[in-house]
Formats: C-alpha cells, structure tokens, sequence
C-alpha cells in the first residue's frame, strides 16, 4: 500500500527482499530532494546558513517530533549526530567528584553499553545492569533496584534493540528516585510504537534518531530535556553558545533551554531529511499508531504462515515475544548458538533475505515498503 514512499530504494535492488529495516532502513524518495535542499541552502545562505537553519529548519524539525510524541515544549529538543555524543554529554553532567552509581539493564545499545562499560573500569563509577530476561518479571525487578541504592542515573529503553520488547515508561519513571536522572532510550521506538510523554514530559529526556523508523538516514538524533533542567555538561561545544546564557562569576554560561545540550558544527542534512520524512507521512494519513498497525499485521502474517512451514531453527516457539499487541517492529528468534546464528544470517542472504543478528538472536524487521505478498515470498524462500 504504501511501496509508491519508496520506489528509488525498491527500484535499486529488485530482488532482494529487504528485512532489516529495524538496522539500515530503506529512505522515502522525499529524502532525496531534501538533502539536495540542503545543497541549496549551503548555497543560498553561506555564511547566514547557521541563522536560518536554527532560526527555520530546527523549530519545523522540533514541532514535528513534538507533535507525534506528545510533547508540549518543542523548544526542548536538541540535535546532534548520533546518540552516543548525548550520552556521553549526560554522563558528563554528573558530578565525577563524587561515587557516580548507574542502574541500566543488559540490553542495551552499544553507544550506551560500551561507555559505561569503559567508566565502569574506574573506581568512580558503579554500574548495575538488570537482566530483560525473563521479561515478564522485568519490571518488578527493575523496581526492585530502583530502590536499592540512591542512583545518579537511571538508563533504558523503551524498545530493546536486540527482542523488540517493550518497557512501561511511565510504571518504570514513576518509580525513580526523584534525585535521579532518568533517560529513556526510544531510538526502537520513535515512529514504531506509538508513544504519548505529556505524562512523564518532565521527568525523563528522550533519546532517538531518524536511522530507524523515522527513516530520515543517519545524522539526526535528538535529545528531549525536561523544562526547568540546569545543567552544565563537561561535554560541551559552541551551538551552546547560540542562545541565552546563565553564569556565574568567571563560569562558562549554559543556555537555560535544550541548547544546554547542544555540541558543536555539524552536517543538518540529516535534519532535512528527516522533516521531509515526517512532513510526508503526515500528509499521507501515517501517525505511529498507523505505521504500527499495519507492521502488526505483517508480524502476524509472518508467524502464521511460518507455523505451516516447518524450520529447523525459525520456529515460532523460538520468537521472543510477551506481547505481540505492544511490541517492536522486529521479532527477535532466539537460537542455539552465535554460529548456529551467523550460518542462517548468510543462508537467507544468499536467497536474497537480508536480515540481521546480535549474538545469537536474528532479528527480521519489518517496514511500510512491505505487503501481504513480501511476507508470503519471504515464507516461500525460508
């Protein structure tokens, strides 16, 4: 129904059948003319480009996020390159003076989990990973450590990366210390699952991007930080500079807004992209929670027509699911070995599946560019 979004990246490989979209997602051909936009205006404006993107581009890119995350202050939302500039620019607002304590789980991305395994070598840092598995006691666990200890930082998603299981937010916020800062890793979930933050919009900052189901391409992630946040980052750079200042005596001045988060130079094509993304699905009826229903639909298809097609390894049995109403835009098959894993990876490639894996965990995402008869070809090629 909705192949016409995409018809450069289909055009460019007609056989393959593209089942990794929850990794390298396919571009909507509005991205293409976006990032020429931005070619233009390089053009146009030269030294004034600076000007116009904050002035123009960044508040168009931050209503539109705002708006399908129900979120009240878009003027919160600050962009950087990837994710792991604003991890580390978080971490950095903690005070290293002192024993710094992090509660995390074990399923983790790894601009997050490599970092903190890095601090988690100096004896400043304490590091507390809950186990997502099994998942149906996760969040009674989550909340058991949560009371534990008198954490600096609390860190998880909101879609894991490696099932496509979903965490409650709001049960899991509400328990925090309130000394904490809370931040949820919704890069699986932005424009997958449909989500509303007015309810926990100023407790929590918000982490995505548009490499997934935003399908912006790389080079577009933003950072949502709560109103009333007055922090100073060791990790800082010059777009700080760019708004209203609050310093003390000889102090390096903060912006009072999310700038306070801002880094430095960087490329906005990938901003451009990313409004155009979103500017054409809301002009084509596609909210989240209309993108989610029909990947739910091809989820369901795939698993009942995978039960009448025996497997050795893709069984249904073997998909990591608790519920399949409230899950990622990816199923997650969970098998004996990493080898066992990385063989079937290039078995299905060389029938033209591309997928996916983590360890020993496939992963088959699916996307708007799929229909009922894509399913059926991938069963028909298993």
């Amino acid at each position: 129904m909705y192949k016409h979004l995409y018809q450069r990246f289909l055009a460019a490989h007609p056989s393959e059948l593209h089942f990794a979209c929850h990794s390298h997602h396919y571009w909507p051909d509005c991205t293409r003319e976006a990032h020429l936009q931005y070619w233009d205006d390089s053009c146009k404006y030269v030294d004034d480009k600076w000007g116009y993107i904050f002035s123009t581009k960044v508040p168009q890119a931050q209503k539109l996020i705002a708006a399908n995350l129900g979120l009240s202050h878009p003027e919160q939302i600050v962009f950087a390159p990837n994710t792991h500039e604003f991890v580390f620019r978080l971490l950095s607002s903690l005070n290293w003076k002192k024993p710094v304590r992090i509660l995390t789980t074990d399923s983790e991305f790894y601009s997050f989990d490599r970092q903190i395994n890095r601090l988690s070598e100096l004896p400043e840092f304490e590091v507390v990973k809950v186990p997502t598995l099994p998942f149906e006691t996760f969040h009674e666990r989550f909340e058991e450590a949560l009371g534990s200890a008198n954490w600096d930082m609390i860190f998880f998603s909101q879609v894991f990366f490696n099932s496509g299981l979903v965490a409650d937010i709001s049960r899991l916020a509400a328990k925090a210390p309130a000394s904490a800062m809370v931040v949820i890793d919704g890069y699986h979930a932005f424009m997958a699952v449909p989500t509303d933050l007015s309810s926990v919009q100023e407790r929590i900052f918000y982490l995505a991007g548009s490499y997934k189901y935003a399908q912006g391409g790389e080079g577009a992630c933003f950072l949502y930080v709560p109103t009333g946040t007055r922090h100073r980052p060791l990790y800082t750079g010059w777009f700080a500079e760019l708004s209203h200042l609050s310093a003390v005596g000889n102090e390096v001045g903060y912006p009072t807004n999310a700038l306070q988060y801002a880094g430095s130079t960087m490329d906005f094509s990938g901003v451009y992209r990313l409004i155009a993304t979103l500017e054409t699905f809301k002009k084509e009826g596609l909210s989240a929670e209309v993108i989610h229903q029909v990947v739910q639909r091809n989820q369901k298809l795939f698993l009942q027509e995978l039960s009448g097609k025996p497997h050795p390894l893709l069984q249904g049995s073997k998909v990591l699911m608790t519920h399949p109403e409230q899950h990622g835009h990816f199923l997650t098959f969970e098998l004996p070995s990493t080898e066992d894993t990385q063989k079937l990876v290039k078995e299905l490639a060389g029938k033209g599946i591309k997928t996916d894996s983590r360890g020993n965990r496939l992963r088959f995402g699916f996307g708007l560019y799929h229909d009922e008869q894509d399913v059926r070809d991938l069963i028909s090629r298993l």
